[in-house]
C-alpha cells in the first residue's frame, strides 16, 4: 500500500489520498464490518457531511450510501456516549432536552427523551432507534433520516479523475416502507441500495402501536411517534447493498441479528488462542485483535481471505494477507491457510505487462468495483509486488511448522514450485543474482516493496532511487524462501532439490553481505538502484533481514543497535527512516513514521537471533502507544515524533484502522518476547529465552495449537527471569523444550 503526494494519475495504485479535509483526519469514527459489507460513520453514527471522503456504507469497492443523517424534532440531539463492541455492534446514546423545545425555564426536566441508536451489519446494514419518554405526560415526536447514494468507486473517492460516469436511475418507492436507489455502471453492472423501514411501539395496554411513516422518498424518511409516559418505541432502517439484480432480504428482528453476531464472534474467539494475563487492559487489546482478524475477512470466488484494512483497502492484498497470516499463527492458523489458498488461485499464469503479471507471481491487489470492471485500473488482479511471491513461500513453510498440515502443503506445492520458478526465471532482471523490480504497467506502482509510495526508497541525500531497484529486505525474503523450501523438500523426501535450494539460499545471503553492508553506518543499505549503487539511507528495512535470518550473528547485533539508536528509535517504536537524514519526515507515509507490522517483524528477527531483551523493548514501545488508540487497536501507522515526558503518540491522518497487519502485530510481538518456535512435524514446541515485559507478571496462552495438539502455556515473571509451565495438553502428542539460558 502506498500514498501519493498529489501525484501523477499513474501513481494511484494502492494509495491513501492524503487530503487535509477534516473528515479524513484522525477524528473518532465508528467502523462496522461483516463479510464484504462495511460502514465507516462519524461518532454519531451518521454519514455527514454527505459525500465525506472516508465515510460511507461500502460493498467491497463501491460506496452504496454516501449520506445517512439523523435529524430530530427541535434540532440535533445531544450525544451522551458512543460505543462499539468487539463483535462490531455500535451503540450511540442521545438525549432530547427542553432546549429543543425552547423551554429551558419550563417545568419539564432538562433531558426528557432518551434516544438509543443501535447499529450492526450482517447481510445488510441495520440502524435501529429506540425512543423512551421520561415525561409524566404523552408527547408526539418525530425523527428523520436523510440518505444518499453516490455509488462512487473507492479509487474515485480517493481522488482518481474519471473520464466518465455511469447513469443514476430515478429512485423507486416500493410500497409504503421501502425505497430502491440504483446506478448503472460503466462496467455494465447494476448497483443497488434498498432501504426498508419498520417499527412498533409497546403500549401500556400490551398492544403494539405501529409507528407512522409520515414521509418516504428517494432522499429520506420521516417517522412520527406518539409516546405515552414511560413508553418505549422503536423504528429500524435496513439498507441492503447489491451488485446485479436485487434479491429479497429476510425481515429479521434486530435482537436476533445482534444475538447471531455475538455468537458468531464468540465461536471465532473460542477457536483461537485465548490470552489471559495479570494485565486486564492487555487482555482486552488481545481480545480486540482476535475480533479484528475475523472482521477483516472477506469472501470472493467462494473463498475467505483477510483484507488489508478499512476503509481504503478492504480487499485482498498479497503482501498484507501473507504477513498477517504469519503474525496470527500464535492465535490461529486459519488466516494463513486462507491467504495461501486464495492467493494460489490468483497466481500469475502468463506474461501481461499491463498488469505486471508473470507466470508464478503472487498478486499484489485485486479489486471488484466499477473502475476495475470497466478497465480503468488494472486490479483484476494487479501483480506489482516484488515481495509477495517469496513471502508466499515463507508463510507456507511457517504454516507447516505450526500445523503439520501435510494435505494442505501438498495441495499448494504446485503454486509453491511456480513461485520458485518466478524467483529463478523472472525476478532477477539483470542476471546478477539479486531480485529487482521495475514496473511495466503504464498505471503501475513505481515502487513495489512494502514502502511503495513514490518517495519510499530514498538515498541519504533525499533523492529517490531509480528503478530497477533491488530492495534489501526482498533479498532476505528470497533467501529465507529458498532455505524454507529446502526444509519442506527434505520433509517430502526430495533431498537433491533440497540441497540445491539450500545452496542457492547461502549464495544469496553472501551477496547481501557483499553488496548491501555499509560499515560506516553499521547497517545495510535499503536497496541498490539501477546503477547498482547502494541506496544509503538508514532505514528499518534491515530489520526484515533479521526476520529472514539472512545475516551473520555479529552483523545482527549491529543491526539491532542501529534500529534502537536515538535516530531510529522514537520511544514508541522503530521509525521507518532515521532522524537527521534529508528525507526524514515523521509525518510522512514511509520516511519517518512508525508502522506496527514493521516493528513486529524486526522484533521477531531479534528473537530469532536470541535477543529477546531487545524484542521486549520494541514490544514495550508499541504497547505504550497502543493504549492511546481507540479500542486499544494499533493503526496502520502513526507519526514518528519523539516520545518525551507526558507526550502521546501522534495519529497519522488517513491511517486505516482496523488494519490487518497492525492487528496482527501484537501476536508477533508477544511471540518474539516469549521466544516461541514451532516444529509440528516433530510434535515439538521450542521456547527459547522467554521474557515478559516489566508490566506483565503472568500470562497464560490457553489452547495454543501445534499440529493436532492444543496446550496451555503459563509464563510467570520473577525479577529478571521468566518461567514456563505447560498444562492441559489435548488432541495429540506435544513435547515442549524450554531453554531459559539462551
Amino acid at each position: 500500500m502506498a500514498e501519493p503526494a498529489h501525484a501523477d494519475p499513474v501513481e494511484l495504485l494502492g494509495y491513501s489520498d492524503p487530503s487535509g479535509r477534516p473528515e479524513a483526519t484522525g477524528v473518532e469514527k465508528l467502523v462496522l464490518k461483516r463479510g464484504n459489507l462495511f460502514l465507516v460513520a462519524n461518532r454519531l453514527g451518521d454519514l455527514a457531511p454527505f459525500g465525506a471522503r472516508d465515510l460511507g456504507l461500502f460493498l467491497t469497492d463501491t460506496r452504496h450510501l454516501s449520506g445517512w443523517k439523523l435529524t430530530v424534532e427541535g434540532g440535533p440531539p445531544l450525544c451522551l456516549s458512543t460505543q462499539v463492541s468487539t463483535d462490531y455492534v455500535a451503540q450511540v446514546d442521545f438525549t432530547v432536552t427542553s432546549l429543543h423545545q425552547g423551554d429551558l425555564l419550563g417545568a419539564d426536566p432538562v433531558n426528557y427523551v432518551h434516544l438509543r441508536r443501535d447499529q450492526l451489519i450482517d447481510d445488510a446494514f441495520v440502524d435501529r432507534f429506540v425512543l423512551t419518554n421520561f415525561l409524566d405526560r404523552p408527547i408526539d415526536y418525530w425523527i428523520e433520516l436523510s440518505w444518499a447514494a453516490d455509488f462512487a468507486d473507492v479509487f474515485e473517492i480517493r481522488g482518481a479523475r474519471r473520464p466518465r460516469r455511469g447513469t443514476y436511475l430515478r429512485p423507486e418507492v416500493l410500497g409504503a416502507d421501502r425505497v430502491r436507489l440504483r446506478y448503472q455502471g460503466t462496467d455494465r453492472r447494476s448497483y443497488v441500495t434498498e432501504i426498508g423501514v419498520a417499527g412498533a411501539a409497546a403500549a401500556a395496554d400490551g398492544h403494539d402501536r405501529p409507528v407512522k411513516i409520515a414521509r418516504l422518498d428517494g432522499e429520506g424518511a420521516r417517522v412520527a411517534f406518539h409516546l405515552e409516559p414511560g413508553e418505549d418505541t422503536e423504528v429500524t432502517f435496513t439498507a441492503a447493498a447489491e451488485v446485479g439484480e436485487p434479491r429479497p432480504h429476510p425481515s429479521i428482528p434486530y435482537r436476533e441479528r445482534a444475538r447471531a453476531s455475538r455468537e458468531d464472534y464468540a465461536r471465532w474467539a473460542e477457536g483461537c488462542t485465548r490470552f489471559r494475563s495479570s494485565h486486564d487492559v492487555f487482555d482486552l487489546a488481545m481480545e480486540q485483535a482476535v475480533a479484528d482478524l475475523k472482521a477483516l475477512k472477506v469472501f470472493h470466488f467462494g473463498q475467505p481471505v483477510i483484507s488489508a484494512g478499512i476503509p481504503w483497502y478492504t480487499c485482498p492484498f498479497g503482501r498484507d494477507a501473507l504477513i498477517t497470516g504469519f503474525q496470527a499463527l500464535l492465535a490461529t492458523p486459519d488466516v494463513a491457510r486462507h491467504a495461501l489458498q486464495f492467493l494460489a488461485r490468483l497466481q500469475g499464469t502468463r506474461d501481461d505487462p499491463s498488469r505486471d503479471e508473470e507466470p508464478g507471481k503472487i498478486p499484489h491487489e485485486i479489486r471488484f468495483g466499477e473502475m476495475a470492471g470497466a478497465g480503468e485500473v488494472p486490479h483484476t488482479p494487479y501483480y506489482g509486488s516484488v515481495d509477495a511471491t517469496p513471502l508466499f513461500l515463507v508463510l507456507l513453510s511457517e504454516y507447516h511448522l505450526w500445523t503439520g498440515d501435510r494435505k494442505t502443503v501438498q495441495e499448494l506445492m504446485p503454486a509453491a514450485e511456480a513461485a520458485l520458478g518466478w524467483l529463478d526465471r523472472s525476478a532477477d532482471l539483470d542476471g546478477d543474482g539479486l531480485v529487482e523490480y521495475a514496473r511495466r504497467a503504464p498505471r503501475g506502482l513505481r515502487n513495489q516493496g512494502w514502502k511503495d509510495s513514490s518517495d519510499g526508497v530514498p538515498f541519504a541525500t533525499g533523492k529517490p532511487a531509480e528503478p530497477p531497484i533491488a530492495l534489501v529486505e526482498v533479498q532476505g525474503y528470497a533467501a529465507d524462501a529458498r532455505r524454507r523450501m529446502a526444509q519442506l523438500y527434505r520433509y517430502l523426501g526430495r533431498h537433491e532439490e533440497a540441497s540445491a535450494l539450500a545452496a542457492a539460499a547461502r549464495r544469496l545471503a553472501a551477496r547481501i553481505e557483499e553488496r548491501y553492508w555499509m560499515p560506516e553506518r553499521h547497517t545495510y543499505a535499503i536497496a541498490l538502484d539501477r546503477d547498482k549503487r547502494q541506496v544509503d539511507a538508514v532505514t528499518s528495512n534491515p530489520g526484515h533481514l533479521l526476520f529472514s535470518r539472512a545475516v551473520h550473528d555479529l552483523r545482527a547485533r549491529e543491526v539491532i543497535e542501529s534500529l534502537l539508536s536515538p535516530e531510529m528509535w522514537s520511544g514508541w517504536g522503530i521509525r521507518t527512516l532515521g532522524r537527521g537524514q534529508r528525507a526524514y519526515n515523521p509525518l510522512s507515509y514511509h520516511n519517518g513514521t512508525i508502522w506496527p507490522h514493521d516493528n513486529s517483524l524486526a522484533a521477531m528477527g531479534m528473537s530469532y537471533y536470541g535477543h529477546t531483551r531487545a524484542a521486549v523493548r520494541v514490544f514495550d514501545g508499541l504497547w505504550a502507544a497502543a493504549q492511546h488508540f481507540r479500542h486499544l487497536r494499533m493503526p496502520e501507522l502513526f507519526c514518528g515524533l519523539d516520545r518525551t515526558g507526558g507526550n502521546f503518540p501522534v495519529h497519522y491522518p488517513v491511517a486505516c484502522s482496523p488494519q490487518a497487519w497492525a492487528s496482527g502485530a501484537l501476536f508477533l510481538l508477544l511471540r518474539a518476547a516469549l521466544g516461541i518456535f514451532p516444529d509440528a512435524p516433530r510434535h515439538t514446541l521450542h521456547i527459547a529465552s522467554p521474557r515478559l515485559p516489566a508490566w506483565l507478571d503472568e500470562l497464560t496462552l490457553e489452547g495454543v495449537r501445534l499440529g493436532s495438539a492444543r496446550a496451555d502455556l503459563r509464563f510467570t515473571r520473577s525479577g529478571d527471569g521468566t518461567f514456563v509451565a505447560v498444562s492441559g495438553v489435548e488432541g495429540g502428542p506435544l513435547h515442549v523444550r524450554i531453554d531459559l539460558r539462551r
